[in-house]
């Protein structure tokens, strides 16, 4: 990991109380009140559906005889008083590929990463410092494809331990949190379109304050709030 001269960003870990929606259609135990991410746990138990750019795009044409590119990100919850947060970051301003867009921390999966868990943590270790030691990691999604030609692995996982987010220099501009209560209600979500190769792409946009998060990462964060609403 390149070095940073940026400030730095404490993210401390801490045990928070969080609520459920309830739906009389599933039977379910009580949660524990001990566990603010034990629902987040059990959605990703739940079946789902595998997820895709093409999912509202049904007319674009996929190349022929595509062959995809394993990449992961690494979905992290930190603990606040307000409950569970997402981290995620700005992607500087002068990369070639995405500049200024808001990701997980994540990349493509290299040789030697072991699997996309492992090429998750490792990813996140350079981009924001986050050691790899400090996440515990609890469930993934099925891979979703891009309309750049990516199979991306969602790992999901929490912080175990404090840290000093480390903005990778030239890779990552900010570090951020998000509530989890805000990408968890399916109501915050929206979809926008825009000219791409000659046609109309539609993708899910969820802004949050400032933050334009759209794309990949908004279409990530929307199958986790239709996992946690399984009632909609």
């Amino acid at each position: 990991m390149r070095g940073s001269s940026r400030p730095t960003v404490s993210f401390a870990a801490r045990i928070t109380s969080w609520t459920r929606c309830n739906c009389a259609i599933l039977e379910e135990p009580e949660l524990s009140k001990t566990d603010p991410l034990e629902n987040v746990v059990r959605a990703l138990a739940r079946p789902g559906r595998d997820t895709s750019d093409f999912d509202l795009n049904p007319g674009a044409r996929r190349p022929a005889n595509a062959r995809l590119r394993p990449a992961a990100v690494l979905v992290a919850f930190i603990d606040a008083p307000g409950g569970p947060e997402i981290i995620l970051t700005t992607r500087s301003s002068r990369l070639k590929h995405h500049p200024g867009q808001i990701s997980f921390p994540g990349g493509k999966v290299d040789a030697a990463d072991a699997n996309p868990i492992a090429a998750a943590l490792r990813e996140a270790e350079e981009e924001i410092g986050l050691p790899i030691d400090a996440v515990e990691v609890f469930g993934q999604f099925p891979s979703h494809e891009t309309v750049t030609g990516f199979a991306v692995s969602p790992i999901f996982g929490r912080v175990r331990h404090r840290f000093h987010a480390k903005p990778e220099a030239g890779e990552v501009d900010e570090v951020f949190a998000v509530p989890l209560s805000h990408f968890a209600e399916p109501g915050n979500y929206r979809v926008e379109g825009r000219l791409w190769r000659g046609q109309i792409r539609r993708y899910y946009v969820v802004p949050y304050g400032p933050y334009y998060v759209w794309g990949t990462t908004a279409r990530i964060l929307r199958a986790l709030a239709d996992r946690l609403n399984p009632c909609n």
